[in-house]
């Protein structure tokens, strides 16, 4: 089926003929006296004011559309402006806008009906949360609880959110300014052929290796005192590096083995980013907790949640659970995911995920590293992409050094300013951009930004060795 598209532009630089430059001066005005921004030197941003947006596009108040390669933060999976879920949303609000989450509702339990027949196993109990983070800290608890134990593992190259746990189970630089070394977390390597920590040369190699490298870990940290183990099924931010065959198999075996929690975090690869409902189905493994957030409703409005198994269920059935939010389940959230995940499926979303990715942004991405001196290695799955780039191609030298900022980022400031100035918003993120529309862009939109792509990484070639 085909998904829903609602907006076409023209072309992803077109004016619009209503633009109103001074709104857009008045709405930048206000954000600079008024609105602390995430992760930002505030003297140092200039954020893009947005006067709307619609399906893979959105566009200033000067008219300029921009197509939406990054989906904002990977989480408008269904694209902007989804007029079922619009409708779901307004509906909601004129019958109920809010209740406490004591309460049995409606629309709640069916949003936990519909995520439970889509996780793996028996995953069956959904604890809502309002976003990623939080689902995270959730699981974490919930896993200390039902083992009894303190310690939990997490990946280097890892995003978990930005809350206390969650910011030390991190394994990227936002965690440094909030790492305590005291939070019970302790941090592995995990595969990335491109880079190894294993020396290896083969995915199998890679596979073994860094499984063998966990197992080493876990001996030596003592398996009885590890509460949990915690993944992104396909690390995002840090590098969307799909695992090798094996790999989460493995772990599930080695937390089999030692009664350790397997966490996987699928808070950006889920709901059908990767062409599947959840990555880890690519590899047929079930975790003991899922976390998920972001494209459960394509964060109309906030939602996250952990979805639970029996037997970490069964641990809370007479014993409370020390845990909760005001706002868990929100109804107007419920309602965007229930509408969300009724169009996904009524549209053949997932499926038309899958099939850009096999067959569209794939075998794009494999042609534009062939022409590129500045791209490394491509990889990834559905809608969820990443090109690597690098100064010199044999020996992988980084673009830009590890953690760079000013001067050292100007390659890839560069490269995402070229992006920018030609109507295509990119993800980027160290020496990498990322590939990762909406599920529902259209093959001619996929086709047109990937044109835009093509043409923007000749301004990081300039920065390579063969320049």
């Amino acid at each position: 089926m085909t998904p829903h598209v609602p907006h076409a532009a023209p072309h992803a630089v077109s004016a619009d003929p209503g633009a109103d430059p001074g709104a857009g001066a008045a709405v930048k005005a206000a954000d600079r006296a008024h609105v602390f921004h995430s992760w930002s030197a505030q003297a140092l941003i200039d954020p893009l004011a947005v006067a709307g947006a619609e399906g893979s596009y959105f566009w200033d108040y000067e008219g300029k559309h921009y197509l939406d390669f990054a989906s904002q933060l990977v989480n408008t999976n269904i694209g902007h402006q989804h007029p079922k879920v619009v409708a779901a949303i307004q509906e909601q609000a004129t019958r109920l806008c809010t209740l406490a989450p004591g309460f049995a509702v409606d629309v709640r339990s069916e949003a936990a009906r519909l995520i439970a027949e889509r996780t793996p196993g028996d995953l069956d109990k959904i604890f809502f949360t309002n976003g990623g983070a939080e689902a995270v800290e959730n699981a974490v608890r919930m896993a200390r609880l039902h083992t009894g134990r303190q310690k939990v593992m997490s990946a280097y190259r890892s995003y978990h959110g930005a809350t206390a746990a969650a910011i030390n189970l991190t394994g990227d630089p936002r965690r440094w300014p909030s790492d305590t070394a005291s939070a019970g977390v302790v941090h592995f390597w995990g595969p990335y052929l491109y880079r190894s920590a294993f020396h290896a040369e083969s995915q199998e190699q890679e596979c073994e290796r860094a499984l063998r490298h966990l197992a080493d870990t876990i001996a030596f940290e003592g398996p009885q005192s590890i509460a949990a183990i915690i993944l992104e099924s396909v690390p995002g931010t840090a590098g969307i590096m799909t695992p090798p065959p094996g790999y989460l198999a493995g772990v599930r075996e080695l937390c089999d083995r030692y009664g350790i929690v397997f966490i996987l975090d699928e808070v950006m690869s889920g709901f059908g980013r990767t062409g599947r409902w959840f990555a880890a189905e690519h590899w047929d493994v079930t975790p003991d907790l899922l976390c998920f957030a972001k494209g459960v409703n394509s964060g109309y409005v906030p939602l996250g949640g952990v979805a639970i198994s029996g037997a970490i269920a069964d641990t809370f059935a007479t014993r409370p659970y020390p845990g909760g939010l005001t706002y868990s389940g929100h109804p107007l959230a419920c309602a965007a995911a229930v509408a969300t995940m009724n169009a996904m499926a009524q549209e053949g979303v997932v499926e038309h995920a899958a099939h850009l990715g096999e067959n569209v942004i794939g075998p794009a991405l494999a042609e534009i590293a062939e022409r590129h001196p500045s791209v490394g290695e491509v990889r990834g799955l559905g809608t969820f992409w990443a090109l690597e780039l690098v100064r010199d191609k044999e020996t992988r030298e980084p673009l830009v050094p590890y953690n760079a900022a000013g001067a050292d980022n100007a390659p890839m400031a560069e490269f995402a300013a070229a992006c920018k100035a030609s109507g295509l918003w990119p993800f980027v993120n160290m020496n990498r951009t990322h590939v990762v529309p909406p599920c529902t862009i259209s093959e001619a939109e996929a086709k047109e930004g990937l044109a835009l792509l093509d043409d923007a990484l000749t301004v990081a070639d300039r920065h390579t060795a063969s320049a």
